[in-house]
């Protein structure tokens, strides 16, 4: 019964709504001013760039800035080797099977780097989700716009998150001391656990992708980095019983947002209503986060996928198909790795016991 508990309960909160808001400014400008000059094709390098108002909750305004330029310039770097790996494939005349498993490999690579990054850099959110999504969903683009052009965009994205993420110092009753305490070291065994975790993000990514493209070259649909995405989703948590309750969420949190997004695009939104809609997901999504996972995913799935139609137009029931059997893949995997490890050592202390027992 504990495991489902959280699925039906809500934490206190503590001013998200000014986390949300910064937020939903940062992506809601740069993606109106898309659709003013109708480039919505350099969309997702301003989604993800936007991602950098997500780190520093709550945190000291110099400290904030800190850890977001920090965050900011990792999703840069991500993004331009996202954007490299995609013209690489097509340079390479690589086939479609060989640059997805590529995909795959380099996906599965950036999940580890990224999570022994963050952890590093006691940075929270913690591990590679949003890395990994930014990477392979860019890097699957077919087409991609110009290389300043897309750049520019994230570059100037990311400036202007930094720029809000500081902006309440213009008030001067939520004005912070411009301090910035000493970051602490990692212990051995935190240094320790960081690896292990990045071993976990690498097998967790990597199973999930191999899983999904097999799966997706015998079924016939894509998007095998949402399973990526869903699997790593569980590594993230205090225990163990925590961990597999995320995952189960996840799953639920999922089926609920593509009913969400299903009622949307009966709408048949305009590309500003759409980026209306993409902006209130993410304010609603920074809102729950933190207090109730499932309701977040809610949010979430229609985020990801809308901002996925405006870099890639798809079919709609074909990704809403690809969005749940991708994700209920991926954290079915990630379960499975959280779950193994405890499930190894019984194994080795009741074959011990046995053996010692006469």
């Amino acid at each position: 019964m504990n495991l489902f508990a959280e699925v039906f309960t809500i934490g206190p909160g503590n001013k998200d709504h000014h986390v949300a808001l910064r937020c939903a400014v940062g992506v809601f400008v740069p993606l109106i001013i898309l659709v003013m000059l109708n480039r919505l094709d350099l969309a997702i390098f301003a989604s993800f760039g936007a991602f950098t108002g997500i780190y520093g909750r709550g945190e000291l305004h110099r400290k904030r800035l800190f850890i977001q330029l920090r965050a900011g310039s990792l999703m840069l770097v991500v993004m331009l080797l996202a954007t490299l790996s995609a013209r690489a494939g097509h340079v390479l005349g690589l086939s479609d099977s060989a640059s997805t498993w590529a995909q795959v490999a380099a996906t599965t690579a950036v999940a580890g780097a990224c999570s022994l990054i963050t952890a590093w850099w006691r940075h929270r959110p913690a591990g590679s989700l949003f890395h990994i999504f930014a990477f392979a969903a860019i890097a699957s683009i077919p087409h991609q716009p110009p290389l300043w052009q897309c750049m520019l965009v994230a570059v100037l994205t990311t400036a202007f998150c930094l720029l809000i993420g500081i902006s309440s110092r213009l008030v001067r009753s939520r004005r912070t001391p411009w301090t910035m305490p000493q970051p602490a070291r990692l212990t051995p065994q935190e240094r320790r656990a960081a690896l292990l975790e990045a071993v976990g993000y690498l097998v967790a990514a990597g199973l999930a992708g191999t899983l999904a493209t097999l799966a997706g070259l015998w079924l016939g649909f894509g998007h095998n980095y949402w399973a990526m995405v869903a699997a790593v989703v569980p590594l993230v948590g205090r225990s163990t019983r925590h961990r597999i309750s995320r995952g189960i969420q996840r799953i639920i949190g999922t089926v609920l947002g593509l009913i969400v997004l299903a009622g949307i695009l009966l709408l048949h939104p305009a590309p500003w209503q759409t980026v209306l809609v993409i902006a209130a997901c993410q304010f609603g999504a920074e809102l729950f986060i933190a207090r109730q996972y499932v309701l977040a995913q809610i949010f979430v799935t229609p985020l990801a996928l809308i901002s996925t139609l405006l870099a890639a137009p798809t079919a709609p029931e074909t990704l809403l198909r690809d969005r749940i059997v991708e994700t209920v893949i991926g954290a079915a995997v990630g379960i499975a790795v959280v779950v193994a490890p405890a499930a190894w050592r019984r194994l080795r202390a009741r074959t011990a016991g046995e053996r010692v027992s006469p």
